[in-house]
């Protein structure tokens, strides 16, 4: 079996394509021939080191798998071979073959190929509980997302235009936001070339953005937040431009209110109310209701170049593996 394997943390173009054994499904486990493993910011941090749940090398990479059921353990019921799935694995998706628990695997929806299907459901999950859970996003309101050309940006995209909301997106390149407008953004930002600040109020009629998505962190934080409109809801979703250092003033002076999402820490203590949230996105996909974007798809060889564009935030849309 082919894999690609982290035998130490730091720079990902040490990243190798190894072969080993098959790995044996155990009780209550299934195993997956991957076809398609979705590559994550938050893998290509965990590689280099640099991310707040570190693992410990040798391992491999990639926290998305979806592909065909290859072999069941004992005790598992609900799904067989040749079912078609897709599974959030943790680790060990950057493979032919990988094995987890049958309580994660999930029926891959007949809209969805491969590719999709293994790269959608963290940036769904996340913005679903951000908009479902920790907030709840009407229609009519205004929705700013920073970061809005990368996978999870997009996602959010996506999920406020299905909930009715208007949405404004901010990406720092042409080609990210031709992508978040293709997604269904109404209008979007150059936060190189323009007042982040003063145009979300002008885009939105003076008023501000009801809900900021803030998937960028850095300098364009602090610039979301104080378009932010008064009583406004601020989604501190993740940080690849830098943690920002937010003056508490902007907060109190409109009455906004800054709300954390960490969509994987709360699978862990409510997994009956995940399992509901991961049907919910998977009906709404379904329904047509949902549009994943087609992710670019790149061989395992090339994880390391994967993860060092990701890191370095050349990557727009969507990307895969395939093995």
């Amino acid at each position: 079996m082919r894999s690609v394997v982290c035998h130490e943390l730091g720079p990902v173009g040490k990243l190798a394509v190894e072969e080993g054994p098959v790995p044996v499904p155990g009780p209550g486990e299934v195993r997956i021939s991957v076809r398609a493993a979705g590559a994550s910011f938050a893998a290509a941090l965990q590689v280099a080191g640099r991310y707040q749940v570190r693992r410990r090398p040798p391992y491999v990479p990639g926290g998305e798998a979806a592909g065909v059921v290859d072999a069941v353990g004992p005790g598992v019921t609900g799904c067989r071979p040749g079912d078609r799935v897709f599974a959030a694995v943790g680790s060990g998706a950057f493979a032919e073959y990988v094995v987890t628990p049958a309580g994660q695997v999930v029926s891959l929806p007949d809209g969805l190929d491969f590719a999709r299907g293994a790269s959608f459901l963290q940036a769904y999950g996340t913005a679903w509980f951000a908009m479902k859970h920790r907030t709840v996003v009407g229609p009519g309101e205004w929705v700013l997302v920073t970061g809005a050309g990368g996978g999870v940006g997009l996602a959010a995209v996506d999920v406020a235009r299905a909930a009715g909301a208007r949405v404004v997106a901010v990406a720092s390149s042409a080609d990210k936001r031709r992508l978040a407008q293709d997604a269904g953004a109404e209008a979007v930002i150059d936060p190189l070339t323009e007042d982040t600040k003063a145009r979300a109020r002008e885009l939105t009629g003076g008023d501000g953005p009801d809900v900021v998505y803030d998937v960028a962190g850095g300098d364009v934080a602090e610039a979301a937040l104080r378009a932010l409109a008064f009583g406004g809801r601020f989604l501190v979703v993740g940080f690849p431009g830098g943690i920002p250092t937010i003056p508490l003033n902007l907060v109190l002076l409109r009455n906004r209110t800054v709300v954390g999402v960490e969509w994987g820490s709360w699978v862990g203590r409510q997994p009956d109310a995940n399992r509901a949230l991961v049907g919910e996105v998977v009906a709404a996909v379904e329904r047509g209701e949902l549009r994943p974007v087609a992710p670019e798809r790149r061989p395992l060889d090339d994880a390391g170049a994967v993860f060092d564009e990701l890191l370095n935030r050349r990557a727009a849309g969507r990307i895969v593996l395939v093995p």
